[in-house]
């Protein structure tokens, strides 16, 4: 199990290419009961632990969410086996999948 506060790091990491995003994402961690949001609306991209509105809501596991970071896995094969769920904006999931795609 990946920690909170290594997957926010890998995350602000790859600020540059997720400011493209434009849109607020939460990551919901199954395994761990905490959330991470993904806030791009402003231009810059802001990563922290929390809750809150969101655009789009993925639940997956935080070893799935190390591995999407680091494109180790694809996040249509993520959803596709059911380790990752999406609530909200389909579209905006598929542009942060693109997004992640760009490692």
């Amino acid at each position: 199990m990946t920690d909170v506060a290594t997957l926010i790091e890998a995350m602000r990491e790859r600020a540059g290419t997720l400011s493209e995003l434009g849109y607020r994402v939460r990551f919901d961690l199954s395994d761990t009961d905490d959330s991470i949001v993904l806030d791009a609306t402003g231009g810059a991209v802001s990563v922290e632990s929390g809750t809150g509105d969101a655009d789009a809501v993925l639940t997956l596991s935080s070893a799935t969410l190390d591995k999407l970071i680091s494109g180790r896995l694809g996040a249509m094969l993520a959803f596709s086996t059911g380790r990752l769920k999406v609530e909200g904006s389909r579209g905006v999931a598929l542009k942060l999948a693109s997004l992640l795609g760009d490692a």
